[in-house]
């Protein structure tokens, strides 16, 4: 047992420091129950900071001890890295948190947060499939969504119709759509016909089925359109539809850089220091870690 477990008891007035957090955010996060669970385990008089009772209201700095129900934890401050999920979403879901028709919805497939909620960085129509970026921090999101950060956009689309060079080329110098001028930055043409084509395009921008509506503003139909990339990020070929995977930590900073965005500072996290029936000084193995 460290010094540090082993100090008394504290007292510590958190209610004008601007680090401290509510104990029931801090628990809620750690995945220990929701505020409702913990706000009535306050009231009933289940929770201790440094040994004292908690009171409704009560805030924890880095440092503090807290226990609620024989269960221990040490209050820390620690770097704060945004989460990012890379989801390669299906055709027919949408994507909002819930639908008035009874349609999927992209947030059911998502793992849960404690103390937090999945924030979706731009969407993709119910028809459009592949990369969707979903993160816990909202100014991130706000990031690489705002036109400022000028994040790429790559689909893969399948065009229908007689497509000539001139359409290619108008559509790379902008053309005039019903909610301002847009165009594709880079075209590359694939596998097709002269009527059924595949093409790579990059967007700059992510306004509302603007892929479509580019391709129709020259007569032509997007019949298949898959999002392959946002930014620095690629969809992998081995992640199924309707399946995630979360980038580690060197991998947001890159991508957070590309849109202009620093993670801010610290972020307070509990550490676990014993669990029910576990004895202070109790020598052997240690707590198990959650």
């Amino acid at each position: 047992m460290t010094q540090k477990d082993s100090a008394p008891d504290r007292i510590v007035d958190r209610g004008a420091d601007p680090r401290a957090e509510r104990v029931q955010k801090l628990l809620a996060r750690a995945g220990v129950g929701s505020r409702r669970q913990i706000d009535q385990a306050v009231g009933d008089g289940r929770v201790r900071i440094n040994g004292k009772r908690a009171q409704p209201g009560a805030t924890a700095g880095d440092g503090d001890r807290i226990e609620i129900d024989g269960r221990g934890f040490r209050v820390e401050s620690r770097h704060a890295t945004p989460r990012v999920l890379v989801y390669n979403k299906p055709e027919g879901t949408v994507t909002t948190r819930s639908d008035p028709e009874g349609r999927p919805t992209v947030f059911s497939r998502l793992p849960r947060l404690e103390g937090a909620r999945w924030i979706a960085v731009g969407r993709l129509d119910i028809n459009t499939t592949g990369l969707l970026l979903f993160t816990d921090d909202g100014d991130l999101a706000n990031a690489l969504m705002h036109p400022s950060s000028e994040m790429d956009r790559e689909y893969a689309c399948r065009v229908h119709g007689e497509i000539l060079p001139e359409h290619l080329e108008r559509l790379r110098k902008g053309v005039e759509l019903e909610d301002g001028p847009a165009r594709f930055t880079d075209i590359v043409a694939g596998e097709g016909g002269e009527t059924n084509q595949w093409f790579h395009v990059v967007l700059m921008e992510g306004r509302n089925r603007a892929v479509r509506r580019l391709w129709e503003s020259q007569g032509l139909k997007v019949s298949r359109l898959k999002r392959v990339r946002f930014g620095p990020v690629f969809l992998d070929k081995a992640l199924q539809r309707g399946a995630w995977r979360e980038l580690d930590a060197k991998d947001v900073r890159v991508l957070a850089k590309d849109a202009g965005f620093s993670p801010g500072g610290s972020q307070l996290v509990l550490v676990p220091t014993k669990r029910p029936g576990q004895k202070r000084g109790k020598k052997g193995r240690g707590p198990r870690r959650r």
